[in-house]
């Protein structure tokens, strides 16, 4: 218990406001972990749902307000933690994932109040000494980053305390400011009309409470809790989500029989994990729109292409509001990547480099400017990226300039109509690294660009500064562990854009039509595509998300559907190969150039294919192929391989 009788009546002097953190600090938590508090809450609430007719299982509401939280969250975040979440949305939106009535928005919200009274108890202490305040004729206030409205944070207070003790509640979800970043702060001395050395904060958060409000000009005194009850409450929290984890491993029971049929294996298997995976983007664009920071979700050509259509249709079945601007951005490495050498930008230069590695300057001309250019001796030099702007600002280089200029003009006129007055621009794309969102942020400086991916993974080993503005809503990290089920997609990373990709040429170049307007080398991909374009597992997807009836259907599927694509990728039989290769890829950036994902075996030895195995990019579908006899051992090794890695990475953490 903190000692708040340390406080002489010496830090009051010149004092006219003492305002106090909640949670924590004037209300106790017990050992009660966030965790537990919300699958008790979605227990309670499961019953009276079912005692009004629907029938709708803890687990799912657990699902449902969990995914919640992490994407509306992430986006408020990436958002530079301008305003704040609040409760009353969660709840919303839970219950449109779900599709429940608006009814029960109330009992949930009370739901969580009372058991918010059952998780916590009085600072009789802290209680006393503003006590003491309010007697010297002192205001009271409470300020707390919460998603909780004022009016229950008031009720919270109430329960414990006199309701006389404090004045005015501050919450950062009606004020859409937080403590943490300052503007809560700012947005109480407005309020309370007073100078900012005339106010005592008390807090527990070494930042939100001390740090920030002392920068700011405020009086704090830092009342950190007892960090025994942190780490049990951390403990808890860990016990209840380990216990949810082998409910849920229990619940995957069915399983997805097997076929040779891409539009059956996209229906049963990726239907689900791309319904999810849309009910994420969903969530997250409902938190980023705001009336003064409006957003739009930019579906990058290609693979973005393929999520809208899965997105449009998700909205539609499940009567999910649409109210986030949608478009089509006709856009590709290649695109970004003229704005960034425009601006000269060294992230250019990395994604240049990579891309032609071994090749010369006049390659990189072709790409970037046509087959036109380049043509000059010096542009037959092999490729030196510490070079290439002296080279591209060299009177060789002038006409290179001009036709990246005029490029990057049509271009910014596409942007300035598909994103229109928007201030936050949401690409969406199936990922990984994200170098498109790193190209355009170094090209478009003055652009608010973040990116929305199915996966994100730094497998280039550039710099991850751009991190920050990315997402992969379904995986993120670097490799796949195995312990991890959703990371498969990074042992088989071309099935996902083998997915979402239309059978279209990429975006090259743009033109400019005969009524001045910006086309581009590729098709027409507004939204509908042509469904002839479409891949047979996105048609698969499509007509599984006809079938919905709610986000619940799509939580227990894609708990079967996970562990079958993982099986289907890590210990691939005769049908899996036959639906999951996707032949030849496009490299792409400007080049015609193509790899096979698996590689022909031809009549090797054993221990040639052993060694070619690692040329395939889909290790496990050319080990099951080419292995009829030591198939099985070998992917069970490989396996091993990447568990023994996984614990590895887990205890250097």
């Amino acid at each position: 218990m903190r000692k708040v009788s340390r406080f002489s009546i010496d830090i009051l002097d010149n004092i006219q406001v003492v305002s106090t953190d909640v949670f924590d600090t004037l209300l106790l938590r017990k050992v009660k972990s966030q965790t537990s508090r919300i699958s008790k809450c979605e227990r309670e609430f499961s019953s009276i749902l079912k005692k009004n007719g629907y029938e709708v299982e803890a687990c799912d509401l657990v699902k449902a307000r969990r995914m919640t939280q992490q994407m509306v969250y992430r986006a408020l975040n990436v958002g530079g933690n301008v305003g704040e979440v609040r409760l009353t949305d969660i709840v919303r939106w839970q219950l449109e994932l779900l599709s429940l009535p608006e009814s029960f928005l109330e009992h949930r919200l009370a739901i969580e109040v009372e058991t918010e009274k059952r998780s916590l108890f009085a600072n009789r202490e802290l209680a006393h000494f503003l006590g003491a305040c309010r007697q010297k004729g002192l205001r009271t206030i409470a300020v707390s980053d919460t998603a909780l409205s004022a009016y229950q944070v008031a009720e919270l207070i109430g329960h414990f305390h006199a309701p006389e003790l404090i004045d005015r509640v501050y919450s950062s979800a009606d004020a859409q400011a937080s403590k943490r970043h300052g503007a809560l702060f700012r947005h109480v001395l407005e309020e309370e009309g007073v100078r900012a050395d005339q106010v005592l904060h008390l807090g527990d958060d070494h930042v939100a409470d001390s740090r920030v409000p002392e920068t700011l000009g405020l009086k704090s005194r830092h009342l950190p809790r007892n960090p025994i009850m942190r780490y049990r409450s951390l403990a808890n929290g860990a016990a209840t989500r380990s216990m949810q984890m082998f409910g849920e491993k229990l619940s995957r029971r069915g399983a997805i029989h097997r076929t040779a049929d891409p539009a059956e294996f996209g229906h049963d298997v990726f239907g689900p994990i791309v319904a999810e995976f849309c009910l994420k983007i969903w969530l997250y664009a409902q938190q980023a729109q705001s009336a003064d920071k409006p957003s739009v979700l930019l579906f990058c050509a290609r693979g973005g292409v393929g999520i809208r259509e899965a997105y449009e249709r998700i909205l539609d079945v499940l009567g999910l509001p649409g109210d986030v601007r949608r478009e089509t951005f006709m856009i590709s490495r290649l695109i970004a990547a003229r704005a960034a050498v425009e601006s000269r930008s060294a992230a250019a230069l990395d994604e240049i480099g990579r891309e032609f590695n071994g090749r010369t300057f006049s390659d990189v001309a072709k790409a970037l400017g046509g087959a036109s250019h380049g043509t000059s001796p010096d542009w037959q030099k092999p490729f030196d990226a510490a070079g290439f702007y002296a080279l591209l600002d060299s009177e060789g280089g002038r006409e290179l300039r001009e036709e990246i200029h005029a490029q990057n003009t049509m271009f910014q006129q596409h942007l300035d109509q598909v994103g229109c007055n928007a201030t936050r621009l949401i690409l969406c794309d199936t990922g990984l690294y994200g170098s498109t969102q790193r190209l355009l942020a170094a090209g478009l400086t003055q652009k608010g660009f973040e990116t929305v991916h199915f996966a994100r993974s730094n497998y280039k080993g550039f710099g991850e500064e751009h991190f920050e503005k990315v997402s992969g809503l379904v995986v993120e990290q670097n490799k796949y562990d195995p312990f991890r089920t959703e990371s498969v997609v990074l042992r088989y990373w071309h099935i996902i854009e083998s997915l979402f990709e239309p059978k279209v040429p990429s975006v090259r170049r743009f033109e400019r039509n005969d009524d001045g307007s910006v086309g581009t080398n590729s098709v027409d991909m507004s939204y509908p595509i042509d469904k002839d374009l479409l891949s047979p597992m996105l048609s698969g997807v499509l007509r599984y998300i006809d079938t919905l009836k709610s986000g619940e259907q799509v939580f227990r599927d894609a708990s079967t559907a996970w562990p079958r694509l993982k099986q289907a990728i890590t210990f691939p039989r005769s049908l899996d190969l036959a639906v999951l290769e996707v032949g030849e890829r496009s490299v792409d950036f400007g080049r015609a150039d193509y790899v096979k994902v698996l590689k022909e075996s031809g009549n090797h030895s054993l221990r040639n294919k052993l060694v070619t195995v690692k040329s395939n990019l889909w290790k496990e579908g050319a080990i099951s192929r080419d292995f009829s006899s030591f198939g099985l051992p070998l992917l069970i090794a490989l396996e091993i391989t990447y568990a023994l890695r996984g614990v590895s990475a887990r205890f250097q953490k």
